[in-house]
């Protein structure tokens, strides 16, 4: 199953075939054009699945089923649907209808009877009230809802596969970069686990040293003394033991991996783990003694900070 990604986007358009006539009560007046319809789903990233509609009035009654189709598809995201309906062939200069012109004659005559100053109309003006016109009438002049239904879903299910396709090479590209840093975390481990060893024994020695050096000046029991220096080392070896956090590291990798290549809706689970491995190197820091092991915990913060940002965008 492949990791989804939560930024895609997608669009798509159809050409819709509108019954009736711009005047269906003027026998001389022309048929309505094709409209297009077009539907456009774009997501981002969020906790959880928010969906947002913008769509024209006339497609508003087909809300209620795209939101039914995208959540069956959607698990995550922040998702914006927005849907046009426009005349297929936008740029055609409409002609104004002699009933239109007789109109418009009409309500410059009754706004100059009462403004004479007021100027008339020009072509430009008669064209575009005319156009206006066309396009609020190819806006309603949709087929019956039960024939529309058909054709909006069928592009609706087009555009969502396309965002799902777009999602999934985004959640392609961000798996490979998962990928990449996780092998990195997993040779900064393996740099530091035979560190470990070596920063027990040298704590271990440079306490028996100390103890070594005080007894001279104290003159008291070497036996008793070098029993209480072991004992006091190796707490503090103890203490600055980070085998446990590299073990742990390890195991949140393993665990990052085997879900990667499992796929599916795993962001959360990642973000999680995320969490947990930035504990580790933090930990793994904050006990080290050494300027390498220090180092080393850095890098590894580095490069949990690098995945955490790319699993925020993960389904």
């Amino acid at each position: 199953m492949p990791v989804y990604s939560m930024t895609a986007y997608a669009s798509a358009q159809q050409e819709l075939a509108a019954g009736g006539t711009n005047s269906p009560s003027n026998t001389s007046a022309t048929p309505i054009k094709a409209l297009q319809l077009g539907l456009e789903i774009r997501s981002v990233n969020s906790r959880f699945l928010d969906l947002t509609f913008k769509l024209p009035e006339d497609l508003r009654t087909f809300e209620p089923a795209l939101r039914e189709l995208i959540t069956s598809q959607l698990k995550r995201g922040k998702v914006e649907v927005r849907g046009s309906i426009e005349r297929a062939h936008a740029s055609d200069i409409p002609e104004p209808s002699v009933k239109q012109l007789q109109r418009l004659s009409s309500i410059q005559d009754s706004v100059t009877a009462w403004l004479p100053k007021a100027a008339p109309l020009s072509v430009a003006d008669v064209i575009r009230l005319a156009s206006a016109e066309a396009t609020q009438n190819n806006a309603s002049a949709l087929p019956a809802h039960a024939e529309t239904a058909k054709p909006v879903l069928a592009l609706a299910k087009k555009v969502l596969k396309d965002l799902l396709s777009a999602r999934a090479r985004e959640g392609a590209r961000l798996t490979e970069m998962l990928v990449d840093r996780l092998v990195k975390l997993r040779e900064l481990a393996a740099q530091a686990e035979p560190l470990v060893p070596q920063l027990v024994a040298q704590q271990q020695q440079k306490f028996l040293t100390k103890w070594h050096e005080a007894l001279n000046m104290a003159n008291g029991t070497l036996e008793a003394a070098q029993d209480r220096a072991f004992t006091e080392a190796t707490a503090f070896a103890i203490r600055i033991d980070v085998a446990e956090e590299i073990s742990r590291l390890n195991s949140h990798l393993d665990e990052l991996q085997s879900l990667l290549q499992t796929g599916g809706e795993l962001g959360k689970r990642l973000d999680f783990l995320i969490q947990e491995l930035h504990r580790e190197a933090n930990t793994l820091g904050s006990k080290s003694p050494a300027l390498e092991l220090t180092r080393i915990s850095v890098d590894m913060k580095v490069l949990i900070e690098q995945m955490r940002e790319q699993v925020q965008n993960i389904e």
